[in-house]
């Protein structure tokens, strides 16, 4: 194979662009593991005491990533943000106001191999969440194993990220005042292994659960759409019934990640590595759906919401796609 190499006189900005996205793919692929061999190696040092300290820390803050986590405003406003943002580039695209007297559930679509815009865009505020809608703090759910690793959970947490499941995101919309934005990234993991370029394969027909904690306690849906997620990674051939598909869904359903076998650019080449590629990111979020608090919803009711969310998700991918280069031609696949 043929290997491009990066040009030597790039700019500095483009150089500190891509080590902040490196730091960024090396803390969600690697620095979780690094935290948990760390903690019990340091067991066996005479540096004993900081893992039995941090031990006894985590067992007084366990609640805490369910009861809003431990947001710090100050690194989610770091500079090195702003370059990653750069990098791809990513645009935060409003298209209503939300009500900061509210509590949202914003959906994101799709979940992309990295859920690169939902970070950015609600982890950080490098693209101006707060700007663009006053008044409301963003909270990102991640899979409730992350959580578990020592020092990498106070990390995530610092970042606005919070467990995906029902405690720690009824903890944020039963808050009184408003002012919460909980996102999900409904499709999960499974979506991960549909995520190639030109793909748009939405895992949102047996998804449920979101619609009815967003009934339950009165919290307004919205959907977003993040035009180029899927842009960012190849993937090897895994159509669903062939063997690589049942193996990963398989490693799935028994460790709750899923394990797309993807690759894009390396830090200085173009031709092959675990870097994602230089492709604009546009996160487009959509009009608020209202919902009324039902606390015990009937299937019909369920289903009649998730029916509009279907639609509104819809529509605004349709209204927004010839603005990013989708063809015209090309509509969401729903399963």
């Amino acid at each position: 194979m043929n290997i491009q190499f990066a040009p030597t006189d790039l700019p500095l900005s483009r150089r500190l662009q891509t080590a902040s996205v490196l730091q960024w793919v090396f803390s969600f692929l690697g620095l979780a593991p690094s935290c948990i061999v760390l903690f019990f190696v340091l067991m066996f040092t005479r540096f004993w005491l900081i893992s039995v300290l941090y031990a006894c820390w985590w067992f007084i803050d366990w609640e805490t990533p369910s009861k809003g986590g431990n947001r710090v405003h100050f690194l989610s406003n770091l500079r090195v943000w702003d370059y990653m943002r750069d990098y791809f580039p990513v645009k935060l695209v409003k298209t209503a106001d939300l009500d900061p007297r509210q509590n949202y559930i914003l959906g994101f679509h799709p979940h992309g191999i990295l859920v690169a815009g939902a970070f950015i865009n609600f982890c950080t505020y490098a693209t101006g969440f707060r700007k663009l809608f006053p008044g409301l703090d963003s909270f990102l759910l991640m899979l409730p194993l992350w959580f578990r690793a020592p020092f990498f959970r106070d990390y995530i947490m610092m970042a606005g990220l919070i467990p995906s499941d029902k405690e720690s995101a009824s903890y944020l919309l039963r808050r009184q005042g408003g002012g919460n934005a909980v996102v999900i990234a409904v499709g999960g993991a499974p979506e991960a292994l549909d995520a190639r370029p030109g793909a748009f394969i939405i895992l949102l027909a047996n998804k449920k659960g979101f619609v009815k904690l967003a009934m339950e306690h009165g919290a307004h849906l919205v959907p977003v759409f993040s035009f180029g997620e899927n842009e960012l990674f190849d993937q090897v051939e895994n159509p669903r019934g062939t063997w690589i598909r049942l193996i990963q869904d398989k490693l799935q359903s028994i460790m709750g990640i899923s394990l797309p076998l993807f690759h894009a650019r390396g830090i200085f080449q173009y031709s092959y590595g675990i870097m994602p590629y230089r492709k604009p990111i546009n996160t487009v979020v959509g009009r608020p759906i209202r919902v009324e608090k039902n606390e015990k919803p009937t299937v019909d009711e369920l289903d009649a919401l998730h029916q509009l969310y279907t639609e509104e998700l819809s529509q605004l991918f349709e209204e927004h796609k010839g603005k990013y280069g989708v063809p015209e031609d090309q509509h969401l696949s729903f399963v």
